[in-house]
């Protein structure tokens, strides 16, 4: 093994495996495409092949940067881990092996290749296997049996799969979300497979569990750009949660697909129906908190299609369920960190550059924990566009800084877009130097990469 980087030999490496099975670009990517299909990795089953083709190709140029994206190292360790003949060779001198020093030489992280090989032995008994590779040993073995014989749902499992999809979400900000769309995929499906044939004492509970699963894919597609299949699961979500007499659920999932609409279609009009319809279910939740966030997703709504007076209703009916549940930032539920950011871009909205500023600092200041780096990035943008309504475009250009690092870091999709729109109001301002090292951070950390 080598721990040397040489982009030129790893692309060579990765061109002469190929070769050595005989497989022209169109093969590989008919290969990966049903390896895709095998591992219930619908983002790319669904890709064309000739799209896969072009970025076979430039993985393997020796001039090229382009170096497989995670999803796409998961699917060739699970390919090359097999010989032509569908045997497991995992030892030296295997291509498994000389795929991992492809890796190594294309400056795949050591961590990431141990993770890679402990998950593709896991795969290595022959059978159904290939579906749950990402799951843990444990959950693997039972999800197995129970999917051969439904009666045999136990609490347990559910629990396992409960806690794996919880698991999943608390690393959301901290793993990069193709590797989280990659382990949640098994633990969805299992959760599909269950639901026709759950036992009636377990299946509001099986239903409740898979929604939050589908509704947590959903978020992950989005975040990779795979609109479609976030729209979809989405949709499953919805309707396999609605179904059920707690409405604590479905209010999670169209809030979050509120806005997920609004980022993909930047359509108000559908954003603000899915919003109403999580206030009109939120009504009849106890969850104070989960009220609280309707309300407050459904005041930005109102407030970016001009609504201000609605706006401000709904906000003061999300402080009275917050202040009622007495929810705040500790406890990681829906508070007053993630209210007041909600009150500030309302306020950006309403043209209140200082309601917004001093609303948003405040959540700024307290979104601290690992899974905040998402939220942060957001707010710390909408704070860089108050500051620049004030005045101080000094200021709002080092507040993008902040912004950009941290959403170099989570990947997250909503900030990304945030900076354009603010990077758009700095247009006036483009001669100026600060603006141009602003340009130049965001290309290096964001489009260069």
């Amino acid at each position: 093994m080598t721990s040397t980087y040489d982009r030129a030999a790893g692309s060579r490496l990765l061109r002469q495996l190929r070769e050595s099975r005989g497989w022209s670009w169109t093969d590989l990517a008919r290969a990966l495409r049903g390896t895709a299909q095998q591992l219930r990795v619908d983002a790319l089953a669904q890709v064309a092949v000739p799209s896969i083709q072009r970025t076979i190709a430039r993985w393997e140029s020796p001039t090229g940067m382009t170096v497989p994206a995670d999803r796409y190292q998961a699917l060739l360790v699970h390919l090359y881990a097999r010989t032509p003949a569908g045997v497991v060779n995992l030892d030296a001198g295997s291509d498994l092996d000389r795929l991992v020093t492809a890796f190594q030489y294309l400056g795949v992280s050591s961590e990431r290749i141990d993770e890679l090989r402990s998950v593709v032995a896991r795969s290595a008994p022959q059978g159904e296997a290939n579906l749950f590779t990402m799951l843990s040993p444990a959950i693997h073995t039972a999800a197995a049996r129970v999917l051969r014989d439904p009666a045999l749902l136990d609490v347990d499992l559910l629990g396992r799969l409960s806690a794996e999809t919880s698991t999943i979400d608390q690393q959301v900000g901290t793993v990069p979300f193709v590797r989280l769309q990659l382990r949640l995929s098994p633990v969805a499906e299992v959760f599909r497979r269950l639901l026709p044939d759950a036992p009636v004492p377990l299946r509001k509970q099986t239903a409740i569990l898979a929604a939050e699963a589908f509704a947590l894919a959903g978020r992950l597609a989005f975040e990779t750009h795979d609109d479609e299949i976030a729209a979809a699961l989405y949709t499953s979500a919805v309707s396999t949660a609605s179904s059920q007499d707690d409405a604590r659920v479905p209010v999670a999932i169209r809030t979050s697909h509120t806005m997920v609409t609004l980022y993909t279609t930047n359509d108000l009009a559908a954003a603000g129906r899915i919003a109403a319809a999580a206030v009109h279910e939120a009504n009849r939740s106890q969850d104070l908190a989960i009220r609280a966030r309707a309300y407050a997703v459904h005041a930005e709504i109102c407030a970016r299609s001009g609504y201000v007076r609605r706006a401000r209703a709904a906000l003061s009916r999300a402080w009275i369920n917050v202040d009622r549940a007495g929810s705040n930032q500790e406890d990681g539920r829906f508070g007053t960190d993630r209210l007041a950011g909600f009150e500030g871009v309302c306020a950006l909205y309403g043209d209140d550059a200082s309601i917004a500023h001093e609303s948003l600092a405040r959540s700024v200041a307290t979104l601290t924990r690992p899974r905040d780096a998402v939220q942060r990035g957001i707010v710390s943008t909408d704070l860089a566009l108050a500051r620049l309504r004030l005045g101080d475009t000094r200021a709002c250009a080092d507040l993008l800084h902040e912004a950009v690092d941290l959403t170099a870091h989570t990947g997250g999709r909503v900030p990304a877009q945030r900076i354009r729109h603010v990077r758009g109001a700095l247009r006036p301002w483009h001669r100026e130097a600060f603006v141009a090292d602003l340009d130049d951070h965001i290309y290096d950390a964001l489009i260069g990469r």
